[in-house]
């Protein structure tokens, strides 16, 4: 890259911390990315600090994700300080991961329609960071959601670095794909998203089809527009054995003579659980086996989501059927993957699809949605399949036919695995180092 040195990174996270369990409130996808990438890129000499709004009053200033020697011991706090400050990382050292709570509006959690109210507070706290380090201290602004990147304009013009941007997420996509009943993005949030499109030095998609909606949505530069695949922690998320398989189900509670489809994410109509609900009740209509359905997570806005799922269970025939639990830590969620025939993600709308990654690197296949990013992680009859549109009788018969063969499912794991093989973190952050570079040729421009 053409920075001088391993750079240092100001990471914004405004909206949610990445220290958040993802699968409910605003907690998702996105916080596994910055956490994950922001360790990979430690890993390669960069000094990480992540700025996210404090929500209560008794989390601390700062947190620390630790780093390690250069034998793989955790570093002391006094350590971890001396090389956060240092002009260099020592060789084969990984720094820490600073993740900082900053004080913007009331200690609780908003509404994202909300948030806009808080961002000049928010930007004055990310400024008041860097003025106790010396000047030019940070070398680049990498924003995530477009509530940050309107942060991050304010504080790349004002250390004169460049902006990298991470959309996640894109309003005019979601509108255009928005269920029943939902409330569309507002305007607002549109034209903030134009705002840091034209402002950013790079902007970093997760896959093709978000670039070209990023191009042709958002009237973004293609030179800007870099393609950067997300990664998945290969070595947690790995294929077992069928006796381990066994095990995990025993462990959670699960049957063993019956097939498991699992829905892991937010309770939201965005990621559509209720399209496997109604499925399920399309299968008992016309006496086909029904399979037991997981949703492993908890509701993103209206707290009464996951209450109106399990009354729409209850509504079409196949309360018994349905199983709620909530979100799970990382290594809890393995056992979940392992223990699940199939993933389901009937998602409206989706930027990547980290699940759909995870699982499939964990050997199990996935049926979702043909939409955004999802067509890039599912090899359609390959790894999995993709199912076009919503309707649950459709969604009925394609969970029919790939739960009915054991032996086809079984080639899909393997062919999951083989594909996933391709998103490992350590190749998104050399990528991300690279765009970093190139933004950094744009800014000096």
């Amino acid at each position: 890259m053409t920075l001088e040195h391993a750079p240092r990174v100001a990471m914004l996270s405004v909206h949610t911390s990445p220290l958040e369990q993802p699968g409910t409130g605003d907690a998702g996808g996105m916080n596994v990315y910055v956490l994950e990438l922001s360790r990979a890129l430690a890993a390669r000499g960069a000094r990480v600090e992540i700025f996210t709004r404090a929500t209560s009053s008794d989390l601390p200033e700062t947190a620390v994700v630790p780093g390690a020697d250069a034998d793989g011991r955790p570093l002391t706090r006094d350590e971890s300080r001396a090389v956060l400050l240092a002009d260099r990382v020592p060789a084969g050292v990984v720094p820490p991961v600073l993740v900082h709570h900053v004080p913007a509006g009331p200690f609780e959690r908003l509404d994202k329609n909300d948030l806009p109210g808080v961002l000049c507070g928010m930007a004055a706290g990310v400024l008041r960071s860097e003025a106790a380090r010396r000047p030019g201290w940070y070398d680049v602004v990498h924003s995530h959601y477009w509530l940050s990147g309107q942060v991050g304009q304010i504080a790349a013009e004002r250390w004169e670095v460049p902006l990298v941007h991470s959309s996640h997420t894109l309003a005019r996509v979601k509108n255009a794909a928005l269920a029943p009943g939902d409330d569309a993005e507002p305007a607002q949030r549109v034209v903030g998203e134009e705002e840091v499109v034209r402002a950013a030095d790079a902007l970093v998609a997760s896959t093709p089809v978000e670039a070209r909606e990023l191009v042709d949505l958002y009237g973004a530069d293609p030179d800007r527009v870099h393609v950067v695949e997300p990664g998945v922690d290969l070595d947690r998320f790995a294929p077992v054995p069928a006796a381990e398989r066994r095990a995990a189900r025993a462990a959670l509670g699960l049957p063993l003579d019956r097939d498991v489809v699992l829905f892991a994410g937010r309770v939201q109509a965005l990621k559509a659980p209720d399209v496997l609900v109604q499925a399920l009740a399309a299968l008992r209509a016309s006496g086909r086996p029904v399979p037991l359905l997981v949703v492993l997570g908890g509701p993103s806005g209206r707290s009464t989501a996951v209450r109106e799922l399990r009354a729409l269970a209850a509504m079409t025939g196949v309360e018994q059927d349905v199983v709620v639990r909530p979100p799970a830590d990382r290594d809890t969620l393995v056992r979940w993957y392992h223990a699940a025939d199939v993933v389901a993600m009937p998602s409206r709308s989706e930027s990547f699809g980290l699940v759909a990654a995870e699982a499939q690197a964990s050997g199990v296949p996935v049926v979702a949605a043909a939409v955004g990013g999802l067509r890039t992680i599912v090899d359609d009859g390959v790894s999995g399949r993709l199912v076009r549109g919503h309707d649950p009788a459709v969604w009925a018969d394609v969970l029919a036919d790939v739960l009915a063969d054991p032996e086809r499912r079984d080639e899909y794991g393997v062919a999951a695995r083989r594909g996933a093989e391709r998103f490992g973190w350590e190749t998104a952050a050399d990528q991300v180092l690279k765009v970093y570079g190139v933004a950094a040729e744009a800014r000096r421009a």
